[in-house]
């Protein structure tokens, strides 16, 4: 099987290490992984901001990006959220260009979504001896309605134990945290709080953006813990952890 992975901005230009992890979790799945090179953003921020026609123009560059029929895999449910319900929205106008992001909004999937539901897979063999907290996040949880992929797959690392932690948003909310960031740090610390308590050594979640925004705070803090990827802990990496 090949599919086509649509990397989301924040993981091609600041956490590329997700991205190998991401195609070495689907390597081991079996699948054959190729990069579309023509992607960039799914325009989600121009939307949040109401930017409506930046947003738009970047809805119709990702299926141009994405024109292959193949399965799209996207290791962040805010982009793979876009893309399946926002698309659809974007282009209600444009009866051609509807029916493109129709399709491929039925064969674009979160990557935890893709792994459990469409594979049917969930061991990788990973070892991690850690107490991990899942951060749902909120695009993934309230957007898609995916939740127990996730726990699924770090439930199947051995020697871990997991909490889930709060579904409550962390602050950051993309423009949110940058327009109102008062809002944003009172929710952040609320969400540190919460990791504080639990005692977890790592937070994991499967979108970076979120991740970013509660390691930066942890960080702040001067905490050990630390955040990763889904990806990252089911290949068993968790960089920076003391």
């Amino acid at each position: 099987m090949r599919v086509q992975l649509f990397a989301t901005c924040l993981v091609d230009s600041l956490f590329p290490e997700v991205g190998e992890a991401v195609v070495e979790v689907l390597t081991r799945a079996g699948v054959e992984t190729w990069f579309p090179p023509g992607q960039t953003c799914c325009g989600q921020p121009a939307l949040n901001a109401g930017s409506r026609a930046e947003a738009r123009a970047l809805a119709l560059q990702t299926l141009e990006a994405l024109a292959a029929e193949d399965v799209v895999v996207v290791p962040s449910g805010s982009c793979a959220e876009m893309i399946r319900h926002r698309y659809p929205e974007l282009l209600a106008d444009l009866p051609d260009q509807l029916g493109r992001a129709r399709r491929l909004a039925e064969r674009t999937y979160e990557f935890s979504e893709f792994l459990v539901d469409q594979l049917l897979v969930a061991e990788f063999g990973a070892s991690l001896p850690l107490l991990i907290g899942y951060h749902p996040s909120c695009h993934l949880l309230r957007g898609l309605g995916v939740d127990r992929q996730p726990l699924r797959l770090l439930e199947a690392i051995a020697d871990a134990s997991i909490e889930r932690l709060s579904p409550e948003c962390c602050g950051f909310g993309g423009i949110f945290s940058i327009e109102m960031p008062e809002i944003s740090r009172e929710m952040l610390e609320r969400t540190l709080e919460r990791i504080r308590s639990s005692g977890v050594e790592v937070v994991a979640g499967c979108d970076v953006s979120c991740l970013m925004q509660i390691e930066g705070g942890l960080r702040r803090a001067g905490s050990p813990v630390r955040c990763a990827h889904l990806a990252q802990l089911l290949v068993g990496r968790v960089a920076g952890l003391k």
